[in-house]
């Protein structure tokens, strides 16, 4: 009898052991496990550079001027179109922000019109008189508390299309004007 209770005992720590060694506790912890992510996340690398002055974002911006407008453009052999133009500008300074006006509305961080500074994103609704989605956006020129607010962008109006500067007072775009984005 004694012989079979340490033949059981024997299959018992077998069998203890085999799950222990193949389970995910047994799997070494100095070596993070690859993770899955879905294939519409974005990823985004964290840098221990410091970020661009948001002169410096500016002036690449204005050295755009005059590039042609080209509907999904996003770079100045193409064209750019308005999204295009804000993913180009700041592509240069490895800041990831979307070739897509819809997305840009909730990129970085929200801040007061009347805060907005140099390299902040502007975003404004279509030009439909009805419209309430982003449907254009551009980057901010203005100091704080410059007025009026000014703003480099990619525009598709028949007249003077293509990359320039606009203002929002005192024209459709202060109707339009949806937020002021920081991604500075």
């Amino acid at each position: 009898m004694r012989y079979v209770w340490l033949g059981f005992l024997l299959l018992v720590s077998l069998v203890v052991g085999w799950a222990m060694y193949s389970g995910p506790e047994a799997q070494p912890t100095a070596r993070p496990q690859p993770r899955t992510v879905p294939v519409h996340a974005t990823a985004y690398v964290i840098s221990t550079k410091p970020l661009p002055r948001a002169d410096s974002v500016v002036a690449f911006a204005l050295r755009q001027l005059g590039t042609n407008y080209c509907y999904a453009g996003s770079t100045p052999e193409t064209g750019f179109d308005c999204s295009g133009f804000v993913n180009y500008v700041f592509a240069r300074y490895r800041i990831p922000v979307p070739h897509s006006t819809a997305l840009l509305i909730s990129t970085g961080r929200a801040v007061e019109r009347t805060q907005a500074r140099p390299g902040d994103i502007v975003v404004f609704t279509g030009t439909a008189a009805t419209s309430t989605t982003p449907g254009h956006a551009g980057i901010v020129i203005s100091r704080p508390g410059e007025q009026p607010l000014r703003f480099v962008h990619s525009s598709s109006a028949r007249r003077e299309s293509g990359v320039k500067i606009s203002q929002v007072e005192g024209t459709d775009y202060e109707r339009r004007f949806m937020q002021v984005r920081r991604v500075l």
